[in-house]
């Protein structure tokens, strides 16, 4: 079946801008065009959908819910809950505070900490159209284990024991917004996907430009030595690169896609996308608000060695 997006993309590049189809240009900016109209749409649309359905989860509700006494589940649940929200580490952050604040298992907490950059709607969207449903289906399931994971251990490590003593746990609940119709939902729904679209999209363009220039400029040659340098280590290594760039998986994904079809293997690529997203010094920084040094760098040190895990792992599949 024909993309029509993909035809008027070759329409626009190749004769209305007049550039040569086979070119580096040609090539790169195709590439550009096409992804950055496809994801932002993408992005919109899924972010509405969700957005209307969270309208029936209030945040008393989410609290009582996760915090089921069954071992395990609630931080499963915390994942999952991460999965569907919307936010980068940084934005998570503020969410997460509210969760110890409220008396919820600092455990629970950690583990939508954890899932809540890795994994959410417009990574889905983006993942299933540069990947298919296929690799997007294994990271949702292996970045949400992730989570539940991290969560588990950080409550076999007493967590709540590291936490900075000023963190108020009687902070009063806001009073929470009741949707009486369809219409308000959907108003809502439009409303965060314009928001999170707003702060988005420079992001998403900027990645798609860094993947175009790598799809269209950078020979395959130099891909194919840095993999034969790095071997078995491409996967800490990449990790180690991602740590001190502050971004969203938006933003790095079409990256993380130009480097896939450069020849890197899809764990080496996605690695180096989860650490920018999970990972990052301003999320460090506001941390340490709330926690102490130790548990920081628990945190941060559990986090990596489960990113390289992933990568392993998608390596060999």
């Amino acid at each position: 079946m024909t993309d029509p997006l993909k035809l008027f993309s070759e329409w626009f590049i190749f004769n209305f801008l007049n550039i040569a189809k086979d070119s580096q240009l040609g090539i790169a900016t195709e590439f550009f065009l096409y992804d950055s109209i496809k994801i932002i749409t993408l992005l919109f649309v899924m972010i509405f959908i969700v957005g209307i359905i969270r309208t029936y989860f209030s945040p008393k509700m989410m609290k009582n819910f996760l915090s089921i006494k069954i071992p395990g589940l609630s931080n499963l649940l915390a994942s999952i809950f991460g999965a569907i929200t919307p936010f980068c580490s940084c934005s998570s952050i503020p969410i997460f505070i509210g969760f110890i604040e409220s008396g919820l298992s600092p455990g629970v907490a950690f583990s939508f900490l954890a899932t809540s950059p890795l994994v959410n709607e417009y990574v889905a969207v983006l993942m299933f159209g540069f990947f298919g449903w296929e690799i997007t289906t294994i990271y949702v399931f292996l970045g949400i284990s992730l989570g539940t994971i991290i969560g588990i251990l950080m409550s076999m490590f007493q967590a709540e024991k590291y936490l900075e003593p000023d963190i108020d746990i009687n902070k009063k609940q806001r009073n929470e917004i009741q949707y009486k119709s369809m219409n308000e939902r959907m108003l809502f729904g439009y409303n965060e996907a314009k928001s999170i679209v707003t702060k988005l999209w420079l992001w998403v363009l900027m990645g798609v430009a860094m993947g175009a220039i790598i799809h269209g400029f950078i020979p395959d040659d130099f891909i194919d030595f840095v993999l034969q340098t790095s071997g078995i280590f491409s996967v800490p290594l990449a990790v180690l690169v991602g740590i001190p760039i502050y971004a969203n998986c938006g933003a790095v994904i079409p990256i993380a896609v130009a480097l896939f079809e450069k020849g890197v293997p899809l764990g080496t690529a996605l690695a180096f996308m989860m650490a920018t997203a999970a990972l990052s010094l301003p999320e460090a920084i506001i941390l340490r608000r709330v926690m102490k040094l130790k548990l920081l760098a628990l945190f941060f040190a559990i986090v990596v060695i489960g990113i390289m895990i992933i990568g392993y792992i998608l390596n060999l599949l």
